[in-house]
């Protein structure tokens, strides 16, 4: 099975591939659009040199690979995608042959972890309307809502969480989900350095969030923009 999960950044995205690559039975690829996302933008991003030499420039090479052989020879293989990624031109079709899940967050939590990474974010930045997007897309070729999970309800609980979703995808869950070494891993994106902190220093998904952050009026309205496409999705989480 090849599990394509959805989110913008700063969604507990690297923490969820750190949880399946534990599992043992499962290759894990981060972010393989990257490279390709920011040749074609010229957008500037911390590390964007380092990121473009890393990974395959060409969208059709990395869809290609995204549907090909499993790598290292397991059963599973785990793709953390961005939603921002998905330019106009890139390809769309080999979705089809991806089973496709969504991980949310709460805008302003999102916002808020943003901004201390990379100032001034636009809605472009933090892949909320491309989520929706992709999951309006991949909603008409099932004929019915892919799967949604809240990274909220990951760190309330997170065995339960991990359990409903393993069991909606047809999978076994095991207890290695919910913890992983501190520290780097080689599968990281080369951008690691920059992003990775907090998760790096963690051994297992953090404990439940607390009340929504105050934020300043600029990326308070970029929250009430993104709500809308946030709580579209919210409406069909696990």
């Amino acid at each position: 099975m090849k599990i394509a999960m959805w989110s913008g950044p700063r969604n507990l995205s690297t923490a969820m591939m750190y949880a399946f690559a534990a599992r043992g039975d499962c290759a894990v690829v981060d972010e393989p659009f990257y490279a390709a996302y920011l040749a074609a933008t010229g957008l500037a991003h911390p590390m964007q040199q380092e990121v473009i030499a890393s990974q395959s420039t060409d969208p059709l090479q990395v869809a290609a690979d995204c549907i090909g052989p499993i790598p290292h020879g397991q059963s599973l293989f785990y793709q953390k995608h961005m939603t921002l990624h998905m330019i106009p031109g890139f390809p769309r079709d080999f979705l089809r042959d991806l089973t496709n899940v969504f991980l949310i967050r709460h805008p302003a939590r999102v916002v808020a972890s943003y901004a201390k990474k990379r100032e001034g974010p636009t809605l472009a930045d933090i892949g909320f309307q491309q989520q929706a997007e992709l999951f309006d897309q991949i909603a008409d070729q099932l004929g019915q809502a892919p799967l949604v999970i809240d990274s909220a309800d990951i760190r309330a609980n997170p065995k339960r969480a991990l359990s409903g979703l393993c069991a909606a995808l047809g999978i076994s869950f095991t207890e290695k989900m919910l913890h992983w070494p501190a520290g780097p891993k080689p599968y990281d994106g080369i951008w690691a350095p920059h992003w990775y902190n907090a998760v790096h220093r963690s051994t297992g998904f953090e404990d439940p969030e607390a009340a929504l952050p105050d934020l300043a009026k600029g990326y308070a309205d970029l929250v009430d923009q993104a709500l809308p496409y946030y709580e579209k999705l919210a409406a069909h989480k696990l």
